[in-house]
């Protein structure tokens, strides 16, 4: 479905793949677990119990689910991650190729792509495993040790996987983080919510109103990290802005913007001739390099400090014209 948005880059299809992906396995594999099989478990007690009670037999039923997201993690992240460092599936399809399809050396080439690693299905699966990690560990701390044993093996395959296999595709710049980010803050909440309503139905019924500002601290968090880091994510660097402005005021000092923007976002079939005279000019100058002159001094050419004062040796300042 993400494919039909029309998103301009691979990252970006990427990471609103993962969103979804996130959602449904927090949907369907979490909450789907936790909610409808206690229900169909605890339907006897739901329809004859008074409605005071069903809170009392839905926190007690959380921590009986930490048996089915044991076996979980060991069948689907213990399995996965074994199955990830065996590679059966792409050795199988390399040796069919092989056999019906490869007639010259660019088609072995082509079999014996290991492709890339897929960030919209792998990165929402380990983040429901953190998920996990955190709604149980004051829960049911039986489950820590697997998490653990899970991601000790997932950063010894997938660093050997990213480094060694796999091909990398595009270099985002770290864009997945602020998802990544967000969906962390998530997890936290939804731990803090799940141990408010078990604390609220055990006897310690009293302290739970002080659990409160948890969430609210968890959110303020949020909304400052975003508000302090997110930009950079974002937005255009300064410093290739500024790199960008003096390159181009090195290659046309007399470049007027404001009549060069009139055209710019015009129709190539809508445009003149002048106009198409314009836009072959820059594609010129981009296959020349220009020598910038600047105000930074060369270490290089530099004189150490003299050790009997400044006056002893003085030469003229040295100026660095890099190659942009």
């Amino acid at each position: 479905m993400s494919k039909f948005e029309g998103f301009i880059s691979l990252s970006g299809l990427e990471r609103r793949s993962a969103a979804r992906y996130y959602i449904f396995q927090f949907i369907n594999v979490f909450l789907g677990s936790i909610i409808t099989g206690t229900a169909f478990q605890q339907l006897d007690n739901f329809i004859h119990q008074s409605a005071t009670e069903i809170p009392k037999t839905i926190g007690v039923s959380i921590p009986m689910k930490a048996t089915f997201f044991i076996t979980y993690i060991m069948v689907d992240g213990w399995a996965g991650v074994a199955g990830e460092i065996l590679r059966l599936k792409p050795l199988i399809i390399y040796h069919l190729k092989i056999f019906f399809l490869v007639k010259t050396e660019k088609d072995k080439d082509e079999a014996m792509d290991p492709g890339t690693l897929g960030f919209n299905t792998g990165e929402p699966q380990i983040q429901l495993y953190f998920l996990l990690g955190l709604v149980y560990a004051v829960v049911s701390p039986i489950l820590l040790p697997f998490i653990i044993v899970f991601f000790a093996l997932a950063f010894v395959v997938y660093r050997h996987q990213i480094i060694n296999v796999y091909n990398q595709e595009y270099e985002s710049a770290a864009a997945f983080w602020p998802d990544v980010h967000g969906r962390i803050i998530v997890a936290v909440i939804v731990s803090q919510l799940l141990l408010m309503g078990l604390l609220s139905t055990k006897e310690a019924a009293q302290s739970t109103p002080l659990l409160i500002t948890l969430p609210v601290l968890t959110i303020w968090f949020h909304l400052f990290c975003k508000g302090r880091y997110e930009p950079a994510f974002v937005r255009y660097p300064l410093q290739e802005a500024m790199m960008k402005d003096t390159l181009e005021r090195a290659r046309e000092p007399n470049l007027n913007m404001k009549s060069f923007l009139q055209n710019a976002y015009i129709h190539p079939v809508f445009k003149g001739e002048d106009d198409s005279d314009s836009d072959e000019a820059p594609e010129e100058f981009e296959k020349e390099p220009h020598l910038v002159p600047t105000k930074r001094q060369s270490r290089r050419d530099t004189p150490l400090p003299s050790k009997h004062g400044s006056a002893a040796s003085s030469q003229p300042e040295a100026q660095d014209y890099p190659l942009l």
